[in-house]
């Protein structure tokens, strides 16, 4: 089995504990050589201007190509690119164009009277900037918000057609899941990478909250391991798991995994192991 090229994503501290947490987990992974890694952005871009530190040390310590999220949700458009000029002007070259969550306590996205009225439009008017290799997000099972997954492939095409390069899926448990999804891009004319998230298990518990929140299916067989596994059990039940999905992936031509590490290397770090992924081994493509 070939060794697949890996991308991590970060999350930008809110307090110094998390600033520790964060660049333990950077010097941890950057050793494998991932393609790049991704640093978050809060909904209703809460943490904006952390987002914008984590980048730039990110960058200059670890010499990581770094993909900055950046969404649209309560500032203008002249907002929005100045931020983007900002990444520009501290070496920034790829960008991670989301539409975001509503702030917290709304109950759904409302643009900003003078924003962007979604992810497409963001993704468009960076294109015609220029400067940033895009990438967008991509929704193997239906957004919360959408119909149907021929709606979430619909839009996923506009993002594309708008100047995205790549997408990042959210994490999902199953293979099949990304397969039918694959397939369903392919038909539609979709050329564009779309990795796929991969997401170790924490906690099993958490796990689902989280997937509950975005509308990842959790597998029946998958609730009924954790449970047979106990507590004792369950760190290395999340390893194999996590490790036979991406095995599954890279044997139906997978090339690409995004891991999601909540910025806690550890998990990580095992399932690369198992992957056969470690630091003397690794290349930045």
């Amino acid at each position: 089995m070939t060794a697949p090229r890996i991308s991590f994503e970060f999350f930008p501290p809110k307090n110094l504990d998390q600033s520790f947490k964060l660049w333990e987990t950077a010097n941890a992974l950057a050793p494998l050589g991932p393609d790049f890694v991704s640093v978050t952005y809060g909904a209703g871009g809460t943490t904006r201007q952390l987002t914008h530190e984590a980048v730039t040390a990110l960058a200059s310590n670890y010499g990581l190509n770094v993909a900055a999220h950046l969404t649209c949700v309560e500032a203008t458009r002249a907002e929005t690119m100045q931020i983007v000029d900002d990444y520009a002007a501290a070496g920034v070259r790829e960008i991670v164009a989301l539409r975001g969550d509503p702030p917290q306590g709304a109950d759904r996205f409302r643009p900003h009277p003078e924003g962007f009225a979604d992810s497409v439009e963001l993704i468009g008017a960076i294109a015609a900037r220029g400067g940033f290799k895009i990438r967008c997000g991509a929704y193997p099972e239906p957004h919360p918000e959408s119909p149907d997954t021929a709606a979430d492939v619909a839009w996923l095409k506009r993002k594309i057609d708008a100047g995205a390069s790549s997408a990042i899926t959210q994490f999902f448990f199953d293979a099949d899941v990304y397969f039918r999804f694959r397939d369903a891009c392919d038909a539609a004319g979709i050329t564009a990478p779309i990795l796929p998230g991969i997401l170790p298990v924490q906690s099993w518990a958490g796990a689902k909250r989280f997937a509950a929140r975005c509308g990842a299916s959790v597998p029946q067989w998958a609730d009924e391991a954790f449970a047979a596994a106990g507590p004792e059990g369950e760190r290395a039940l999340a390893i194999d798991m996590a490790a036979g999905l991406c095995r599954r992936l890279i044997e139906g031509g997978v090339e690409r995994l995004h891991f999601y590490t909540v910025n806690r290397p550890d998990m990580t770090l095992a399932v690369c192991k198992a992957l056969g992924i470690e630091a003397r081994q690794a290349q930045v493509a």
